[in-house]
């Protein structure tokens, strides 16, 4: 009988001429099963030359080569799951998020139709949030129009932290403005002097997208659209 001392590929060759032509266009080792690899290292050691055994070494070493590949795939199977799950579980947290609002770090806040009062009247508000920082005297919150023109300003009280205020659209000559998108910005003061402070204005979500790389893009119902990590606050 002749004997057979080759590698798994080979010893599959051997074992199976007529399915040979095609194992080596569509198979490698690589791509074996533990089934696979089991029914081949067992023909081997039957049609091995018993006057020159392989070596036992040899096994150990096929065996932890394939032992080490499995656990590879394996993990990299395991790792697209996971993937695939926090994707999924992403989108639905984010469609959480719509009909939220939310602060942003933007100088420009929306006047916007939030209901009617008792007479029929279409009631517009903006709202935005002033960080006063620590122990703030007070300040001052100022609304300009597209222009640049300043049509409101109102006092802030004195306090510390996020500090939210509402305007009506009603300038300062007693008209109301139409609904759209305003400049706003604050001034603080803190030991006597005058200090800038950040203003965030608040939008609505109307939907959201899941991108490349999982990240979150929420559209506003301003017509703005930024990344889920610009927002500073949501309500």
């Amino acid at each position: 009988m002749a004997m057979i001392n080759n590698s798994p590929a080979d010893l599959f060759s051997a074992l199976n001429p007529a399915q040979a032509g095609e194992a080596s266009r569509s198979r490698n080792v690589s791509d074996m099963g533990s089934d696979d690899f089991l029914t081949l290292m067992i023909a081997q050691m039957k049609n091995q030359d018993p006057t020159q055994p392989m070596d036992q070494m040899a096994f150990m070493s096929q065996l932890a080569q394939f032992g080490t590949l499995s656990g590879v795939q394996e993990l990299n199977g395991a790792f697209g799951d996971l993937s695939t799950n926090l994707t999924g579980a992403q989108a639905v947290q984010a469609s959480s998020l719509v009909g939220r609002s939310v602060a942003t770090d933007n100088q420009m806040a929306a006047l916007a139709p939030v209901g009617r009062n008792d007479n029929g009247d279409v009631v517009n508000l903006l709202s935005a949030t002033v960080d006063m920082g620590s122990y703030s005297e007070g300040g001052v919150f100022e609304v300009r129009d597209s222009s640049g023109r300043l049509v409101f300003s109102g006092d802030l009280p004195s306090g510390s932290g996020h500090m939210p205020v509402v305007w009506d659209g009603q300038a300062a000559d007693g008209s109301y403005l139409p609904p759209g998108d305003y400049q706003i910005s604050a001034q603080v003061i803190r030991g006597g002097a005058g200090f800038t402070a950040p203003v965030y204005g608040h939008d609505t979500v109307v939907s959201v997208a899941l991108g490349a790389n999982n990240t979150v893009t929420l559209n506003l119902a301003s017509g703005r659209s930024i990344d889920v990590s610009d927002v500073k606050e949501f309500f």
